[in-house]
């Protein structure tokens, strides 16, 4: 048995997964007639099948999502609270299996996946003190005698759509918040990446039957876009759809959902670029630049994506990073010393080399890497070498998010450049500079600097603490998930006026009887 089939034994067998599995979730377990395989991009090897639900299913599901915010919403919020920390609990029992079997699924290292799974459990603990914090603000009235303040409610049902790359972290952002803010919610993953979701839906399932609450609240449905994906969109019952995905899905998910003038909180596209100025610590960059572009192989909407370097620490910086780019070992996830794992499927490949081909006729460089790999070491067909490409800013392909481990570098003259360059895309996600000085930093920082939803100083485009706000500008949707006041998107608000007078004055001094 190899250490991947073994792997994938263990963490099937953890939670109950088996050969053939239903893809709906609702308090019960409902299948489809379709099938979809979930195939390890290791190896090529299959590892499970699940059943695709339909329009029947999903409306079924619905409307038990529906019935359990009902219950739901009415439990106090540090009660909800309480739920949710023994989700986050049972996230700490699982954490090494669900991490095991994220990479099966995805192909992202061991240790990142340990990582997305801590991230899980770290914004389970954010939510459980969130539940006593849902406050609104009082207001002075111009009245005597009267009181004004707001107060916020729970919403209704949500939808929430994610990615294969991160395929529980993402949930978990949406599911924990809005969970303690009172909402139920229903999940459609990627069909790249079913079991995971599988997985934390019966975690879920369990606290819920343990601590005494329906189920439904964590409810799921894996199908197509055609069955489930528009009937989430579509439906208004679903009161906020939350979706992580490409620029085009999103376009889609904001028509749909904006026609039945619903709420959308859309995480999409990254072009992320870091700025290396000619003070800055060039070691510090190559570090952050190499887990940036490398990491989860490139297939992070934070990955960065673009190098814009000054032209007098070009040449030294382009050194050092050829240096560190050697030294990456690519082969299996699973394999502690591993650095970056294979891409998701076959498909992203021929998507990394057809941009690899269009940056070369657009005179790009290839200066390392950019390469197939096969052989016995490589099963499965979907591992590369990480790519470096030299290529001027105005090439048309830098505008584009390659979901692949390509790193473009560029050369400025000046900040204003620079900052032009930055901003000089479609999407605006994240952003850097590595610099110690003060001047460019604040530039950087400021209403003429970045215009991304993320801009950081000194560390890199990845790696975004669940305490803030995550989120960008344009191409990018405009959403905000997981910290700082991102529940507000998962309630409604509510102004309230009292008055506790006799009279019944009107605002702005109005007078509307008989004198």
């Amino acid at each position: 048995m190899t250490s991947t089939t073994h792997s994938a034994a263990n963490a099937l067998t953890r939670f109950g997964i088996g050969s053939d599995n239903p893809g709906g979730y609702c308090g019960e377990w409902l299948g489809g007639r379709s099938r979809i395989e979930s195939v390890s991009p290791i190896d090529g090897r299959p590892l499970a099948s699940v059943e695709q639900i339909t329009g029947r299913e999903i409306n079924v599901i619905i409307e038990r999502a529906a019935d359990a915010f009902a219950r739901w919403r009415d439990i106090p919020a540090p009660r909800r609270g309480q739920v949710i920390r023994a989700l986050g609990d049972a996230l700490r029992d699982a954490k090494e299996d669900l991490a095991q079997l994220i990479t099966l699924e995805t192909g992202k290292i061991i240790v990142e996946a340990r990582g997305e799974v801590q991230e899980m459990i770290d914004i389970c603990d954010f939510a459980v003190g969130l539940s006593r914090q849902l406050y609104g603000l009082t207001m002075p009235s111009e009245r005597p005698e009267h009181r004004m303040y707001e107060q916020w409610h729970p919403l209704g049902v949500i939808g929430i759509i994610t990615a294969f790359n991160f395929p529980t972290a993402v949930w978990s952002w949406n599911a924990a918040i809005a969970a303690a803010c009172g909402d139920t919610m229903i999940w459609k993953p990627s069909s790249k990446t079913p079991l995971t979701a599988i997985a934390c839906t019966r975690l879920a399932a369990e606290v819920c039957r343990a601590q005494g609450v329906d189920s439904a609240i964590f409810s799921l449905a894996i199908g197509s876009s055609s069955d489930v994906g528009e009937a989430l969109l579509a439906d208004p019952r679903i009161r906020l759809v939350s979706a992580t995905g490409s620029c085009r899905m999103g376009r889609r998910v904001a028509e749909v959902v904006g026609r039945r003038l619903g709420r959308t909180l859309l995480e999409l596209g990254g072009n992320n670029a870091i700025i290396v100025t000619p003070e800055a610590d060039l070691d510090l960059a190559t570090r952050a630049i190499l887990f940036g572009a490398v990491g989860t192989a490139g297939q992070r909407c934070t990955t960065t994506r673009r190098v814009v370097v000054h032209k007098s620490v070009s040449q030294a910086l382009t050194q050092r990073l050829l240096a560190a780019y050697r030294q990456v070992r690519v082969g299996n996830p699973l394999d502690p010393d591993t650095r970056m794992g294979p891409l998701v499927d076959t498909g992203a490949v021929k998507d990394m080399m057809a941009a690899l081909e269009q940056a070369r006729a657009q005179g790009g460089r290839v200066l390392f890497g950019g390469e197939p790999l096969s052989g016995s070491q490589y099963p499965g067909g979907c591992y590369v070498t990480p790519c470096i490409v030299a290529i001027s800013p105005q090439a048309e392909i830098v505008r584009e998010e390659t979901f692949a481990p390509i790193l473009y570098l560029m050369e400025y003259e000046d900040l204003a450049e620079a900052i032009h360059i930055n901003n000089d895309v479609p999407q605006g996600l994240s952003s850097a500079i590595f610099t110690r000085d003060l001047l460019a930093a604040e530039r950087f920082l400021s209403a003429a600097g970045s215009d991304c939803g993320i801009a950081n100083v000194n560390i890199g485009t990845s790696g975004a603490e669940i305490g803030g706000a995550f989120g960008g500008e344009k191409d990018t949707g405009g959403g905000r998930e997981s910290g700082s006041d991102a529940w507000k998107q998962y309630m409604r608000r509510q102004t309230v006026t009292i008055n506790y007078s006799t009279e019944l004055p009107l605002a702005q001094g109005i007078r509307f009887d008989s004198e």
